[in-house]
């Protein structure tokens, strides 16, 4: 199953679609341009059922083997949002919209996804159900869990999950894969620490807000460094600091900690959260301040099932050869993983080649990886419902 050849000659097609997507980045669930130039053309394609509106503004399309059998139904996901980011690439088909670019490669995933459901539906050499899903909001919304929650599953009953991201630094048209987590858990916190404002020359008739956050800062290292398991992953990163003061001379009364924390492991995410806790109220406490921790668990952990991750593995080799084995789990998080709590499958990586990496205002897609990411998409339709 190598590079399929009527994706070479469809690449010009595609490549067309995903710059057009490319010059009309939206944001979250306002896709509405993006979610209707999907539908329409799934529509062209022949599916068997194309609907609007699954998790807002997402898009599902419906594609039956050549046979009348019941088999295996399988679901196919690429998410569709961009990034609030002014982009830097100089494109002749660059962002037409200040302030939104498709900086993930969303583009390219839709545009692939689509290359692979035309293909589908002119060939249906499988035998059985694949189902195409066009997702919004995988950028911070759940998007992917608005489509499981409004009945993506149970509608059509899908059994198994695939799904795609393109990662720079992988040359172009070569694949990833590894079972078991592949994609943290994504939380995140706001620490607001209160203590006794006052005039910067009389610190000792003050309690130094400052002075606290600075040592919960440095602390809650200490969680990740002496709580957590060594050879198990955890991330915590204090990103911002705000006062409710912006002079030179004042104590501010209150400041303002918001972070993340990344975790591969639901026990580590549980020590994580109660570690922030503790450290930040103990440390406030103890030098007469008060520390109130918001803590808001994002997408779970991406975690790939063994036998999905095979059979994933597998199709990707027949296209590439060789697939890196020693592929590491990535501390960014994927909302993917809603679909993958709820049935087996599993998330690859393809190659964008040496590119700026994802979420740079210089990154772009490389439309040279198209004909191997439409190639798998679509050899895991054939691969797992053979006719």
């Amino acid at each position: 199953m190598p590079i399929k050849n009527r994706f070479a000659e469809l690449l010009p097609e595609i490549t067309a679609w995903r710059r057009d997507f490319h010059e009309h980045p939206e944001l979250l669930y306002e896709v509405h341009r993006t979610a209707g130039r999907v539908a329409g053309l799934l529509r062209e394609f022949g599916c068997d059922e194309v609907v609007e509106g699954i998790g807002r503004t997402g898009v599902v399309g419906v594609i039956r083997g050549r046979t009348d059998s019941k088999g295996r139904v399988v679901g196919l996901r690429a998410d569709m949002d961009a990034l609030p980011i002014n982009e830097q690439t100089g494109l002749d088909y660059a962002s037409k919209t200040p302030g939104k670019m498709h900086a993930c490669g969303h583009d390219g995933h839709t545009a692939m996804l689509l290359g692979a459901a035309k293909y589908l539906a002119e060939t249906r050499n499988f035998d059985g159900t694949a189902v195409v899903i066009f997702q919004p909001a995988e950028e911070g919304g759940g998007g992917g869990k608005a489509m499981i929650d409004d009945g993506l599953v149970a509608r059509w009953n899908i059994q198994e999950f695939y799904g795609m991201h393109n990662m720079p630094g992988i040359p172009v048209g070569q694949f990833a894969v590894r079972p078991g987590p592949v994609m943290a858990a994504a939380d995140q916190f706001d620490i607001t620490v209160t203590g006794k404002g006052g005039h910067a020359a009389k610190p000792h008739e003050c309690i130094d807000t400052t002075l606290v956050a600075a040592q919960i800062i440095v602390a809650l290292q200490s969680v990740v460094a002496r709580n957590i398991d060594p050879l198990h992953h955890a991330v915590i990163s204090v990103c911002v600091v705000s006062t409710d003061s912006t002079a030179h001379n004042v104590i501010p009364q209150a400041v303002r900690l918001k972070g993340t924390a990344r975790s591969l492991d639901d026990g580590v995410r549980d020590q994580i959260e109660e570690g922030i806790y503790r450290v930040s109220t103990g440390i406030a406490a103890a030098m007469g301040a008060t520390a109130e921790v918001d803590y808001q668990r994002g997408y779970p952990v991406t975690v790939n099932d063994a036998q999905s991750a095979e059979y994933a593995t597998e199709v990707a080799r027949q296209i590439a050869g060789d697939v890196d084995p020693d592929f590491k789990p990535l501390m960014a998080g994927e909302d993917f993983s809603y679909m993958l709590n709820k049935r087996p499958g599993a998330y690859v990586f393809v190659g964008n080649g040496d590119t700026p990496m994802v979420h740079h205002p210089a990154y772009n897609f490389s439309d040279e990886t198209i004909p191997a990411g439409s190639s798998w998409y679509a050899g895991m339709i054939e691969a797992r419902m053979p006719a």
